[in-house]
């Protein structure tokens, strides 16, 4: 994958991306009262964007995304989850290290 999808976790990238996270949270739950129109969905792209920025894109960057649409949902702390799950995921699977490259087939065979 390319650097853009995927960045070494540090320590600095993780505390700066928990902390965009639970900002995001704590700010859409307290814009959410007066009902702000487009603030909570500008709060939602740039959160998104510095995420991925940060620690790199992950797919479950998506629903995330997409359940912060529904009225009832965008008040819970989702940002703050998908973030603590993606940097686990990620931590896990740089002690692991990459996965080995795929072997050629041999000459004749047929890929199906």
């Amino acid at each position: 994958m390319t650097t853009v999808l995927r960045k070494p976790l540090t320590r600095r990238r993780i505390v700066l991306a928990m902390f965009i996270a639970i900002s995001a949270d704590g700010l859409q739950w307290i814009a959410s009262a007066p009902g702000w129109a487009g603030f909570d969905q500008a709060v939602d792209v740039l959160t998104m964007s510095l995420l991925t920025f940060l620690i790199g894109f992950h797919p479950l960057f998506l629903p995330t995304f997409v359940i912060e649409f529904f009225p009832v949902m965008d008040m819970l702390p989702t940002w703050t989850g998908c973030t603590a799950a993606v940097v686990a995921l990620r931590r896990k699977q740089q002690r692991t290290g990459p996965a080995p490259p795929p072997q050629p087939s041999p000459p004749g065979a047929i890929d199906i």
